[in-house]
């Protein structure tokens, strides 16, 4: 294998050095109760020592016994928080002299680097590449924030009880999509990282760092922590038997049943890493200037699917049964791939604790009984 084995002292030189390369580095940081996407100027920005419990509806972070930098799974935020904010102005209209103009709004922050990226995350962004910089309807500011954006990804130590990633082919080991791929070896008093390079620009930047030449032992090392975290993924779910089964099943009694618990309040697809809903504002003030703003939406808002000022669907049952359907079957017609990646965000951040694993279990399940 290739890559660098490093001290935590020169890992730690990784953060300063982005930063003077004219990075913004973002990474994880404990704010808020959670682990969550943040600003980091320095190691100790990290959550060491820290790790988080995640349950359907539940999520707790908890010290851990040692000073592990990584080792949590994901948290309520994700790459699409910087990629495709929330809020984005997109134009400014305004009344000139010589008539009106029109300004697009510039993309005029420094670049990011994400550190800590994970394999889910990265088949994430691999996913909304396909939506806003696949085709000839590109989004320029995503595409530009994107092409500019340098990626250090972290293989996942530990596995969440909500995570099912493995059997969605998406981790937890990253094998392709990042700049740097990092794995934290702690053992005893062993603590190093085995950073490996996967782009020309990351290759640049682990030749500034001090470091051996990886072993075998290493990379067995590395193959042990990955068969560890999946044999401790808390989930899984039959990704082969989706697209077909929802298709089949759309007047099943299994949706009057989750719209019985579902309170239609958006959490799944506001922590959802490929969710791509938009919805676009005008605004104008009293000197005559217009902005075109767009924000986040979910087509589990009421006013999602208005047409001709009536909701197409109005029933929580219907939005439900869109969202799934959608994420689990549609998404192949559109990007010929699955619109989930098993991070489990839906599983935990859900209020009500449903589980998109568990009631696609029980509809293969009441399917192949009837038949």
């Amino acid at each position: 294998m290739s890559g660098k084995v490093l001290g935590t002292e020169v890992f730690d030189s990784l953060i300063p050095l982005l930063a003077e390369l004219g990075y913004r580095v973002v990474g994880p940081t404990v704010r808020e109760e959670a682990i969550v996407w943040g600003d980091i100027e320095a190691a100790t920005d990290l959550p060491i020592g820290w790790t988080d419990v995640q349950e359907a509806g539940h999520y707790r972070i908890e010290p851990r016994d040692d000073n592990a930098y990584f080792a949590y799974t994901v948290g309520p935020r994700t790459l699409k928080t910087y990629l495709f904010p929330a809020r984005q102005t997109l134009l400014t209209i305004e009344n000139a002299e010589t008539g009106l103009r029109f300004r697009p709004e510039p993309l005029d922050e420094p670049p990011y680097a994400f550190l800590g990226v994970r394999a889910c995350e990265i088949a994430a962004a691999a996913i909304q590449d396909s939506v806003f910089d696949g085709s000839s309807y590109a989004d320029p500011s995503y595409a530009a924030r994107r092409k500019r954006s340098f990626t250090i990804a972290v293989n996942c130590s530990v596995a969440g009880n909500t995570c099912f990633c493995d059997s969605m082919g998406t981790g937890p080991r990253a094998s392709n999509g990042f700049d740097l791929v990092v794995t934290e070896i702690l053992e005893g008093n062993r603590h190093e990282f085995v950073v490996e390079s996967g782009s020309e620009q990351g290759a640049a930047v682990l030749s500034d760092l001090a470091g051996r030449a990886p072993t075998e032992s290493d990379e067995q090392t590395i193959a042990s922590i990955m068969k560890n975290t999946v044999d401790h993924m808390g989930r899984s779910m039959d990704e082969t038997a989706t697209r077909a089964l929802l298709i089949e099943n759309l007047d099943h009694p299994i949706w009057d049943d989750i719209a019985a618990r579902c309170l239609a309040c958006t959490n799944c697809t506001l922590v959802c890493p490929t969710c791509f809903c938009s919805t676009v504002e005008d605004a104008t003030d009293l000197l005559g200037t217009a902005t075109r703003t767009r924000r986040w939406d979910s087509c589990f808002s009421s006013d999602f699917s208005n047409l001709h000022g009536h909701p197409v669907r109005s029933s929580t049952r219907s939005k439900y049964r869109q969202w799934m359907t959608h994420k689990l079957s549609y998404w192949y017609d559109q990007f010929g791939m699955s619109g989930c990646v098993g991070c489990g965000r839906c599983i935990t951040w859900c209020p009500v604790a449903i589980d998109i694993t568990a009631e696609m279990a029980q509809l293969k399940e009441e399917s192949e009984a009837s038949t």
